[in-house]
């Protein structure tokens, strides 16, 4: 080949490479690099952080009148209540009661492996840990409320759960910090998830894909969003929203106080933003009760002592202390 054809030969394959990728930047790092969908990355509570009796745990301190010393009804939860049930050993229960498989806490302890069988303190999280208080291996569940499938469940062993609110929390949207958007209807979520709003600027925001996002099946956030939802059917998303800017939802104070996560923002619905102050004075539009779950067979005397004292004002203090709101004002 004569030098020339060569030469021209290069330029052509430099040029191909050249518009392939600046095609690839224009359909996918340029979106991406101002894409808001981090927002919405899953993140596991730091279980360490809430350990009873431990130096340094995060759990406040409370002067309670109630000390269990034998018959310790075993707690469990989900992930955004493990502060209240942590806290509620640290303040009441006494030290070793938590123990752990093979003697010490273990780093990768994220869904509660690594606690013993004999220990007060268990974490299922919401989906095992209904599980586990219709099989009796847990003797009071802090969750927020059950799935028609959890219910059914029930039902089917010939189990009676008692359900008893202890304290008050909101349920809440948010996206990236970078998303410009602030505030939206109740109605204007139900249609973005309905696939009616499909594209950011349709509520006030950037020309972008809306990425709604999801949670596990039985989970109590998903739970409670398709009591939100109500009848209005979750639509089908675009494949291309993985490209766009993402909504996610979850409990005000699992994403605000335990995950602390500085690149996401709250949203306010209804023009209310999801303070506590809000929460409790009925003002922010979706406010949901979480329980201390027993069943009504459980003879342990100590698990309606236990009940009462988290209903007095030590308790609903307690249940302050931890960053959650309370049922009753003072």
């Amino acid at each position: 080949m004569k030098p020339g054809k060569q030469i021209l030969s290069i330029v052509l394959v430099v040029a191909v490479f050249a518009a392939f990728n600046f095609g690839m930047y224009q359909l996918l790092t340029r979106r991406l690099s101002n894409n808001f969908s981090g927002a919405t990355k899953a993140q596991m509570i730091d279980v360490k952080s809430y350990l009873p009796h431990e130096e340094g745990s995060d759990l406040p301190e409370l002067e309670s009148t109630l000390k269990l010393t034998d018959n310790l009804p075993i707690l469990d939860g989900a992930a955004a209540l493990v502060p209240v049930y942590a806290a509620v050993i640290h303040n009441v229960y006494p030290e070793g009661c938590v123990t752990y498989q093979g003697g010490t806490f273990s780093d990768d302890n994220f869904y509660g492996e690594n606690f013993a069988e004999d220990s007060a303190m268990q974490y299922k999280n919401t989906v095992r840990g209904y599980q586990a208080i219709v099989d009796g291996t847990t003797d009071i569940l802090f969750c927020a409320g059950p799935s028609e499938e959890q219910k059914q469940y029930a039902e089917e062993q010939g189990v009676e759960l008692v359900y008893v609110p202890i304290g008050l929390e909101g349920f809440v949207f948010f996206v990236n910090e970078n998303n410009p958007v602030d505030n939206l209807t109740a109605e204007q979520i139900r249609k973005i998830y309905a696939a009616e709003y499909t594209n950011w600027a349709e509520v006030g925001g950037v020309n972008r894909i809306i990425n709604p996002v999801t949670r596990l099946k039985g989970s109590g956030s998903q739970t409670a969003f398709e009591a939100f939802m109500g009848e209005t059917e979750i639509g089908h998303k675009s494949p291309l929203a993985v490209l766009g800017a993402s909504i996610g939802f979850s409990f005000r104070y699992y994403m605000d106080g335990i995950v602390e996560n500085e690149a996401v923002k709250m949203l306010s619905l209804n023009s209310v933003y999801p303070s506590a102050e809000n929460i409790q004075n009925g003002s922010y539009p979706i406010v949901a009760q979480f329980y201390a779950i027993y069943r009504a067979d459980n003879e342990n005397e100590n698990i309606p002592v236990l009940i009462d004292w988290l209903l007095s004002e030590e308790g609903q203090t307690l249940i302050e202390k931890t960053g959650y709101v309370r049922l009753q004002q003072k």
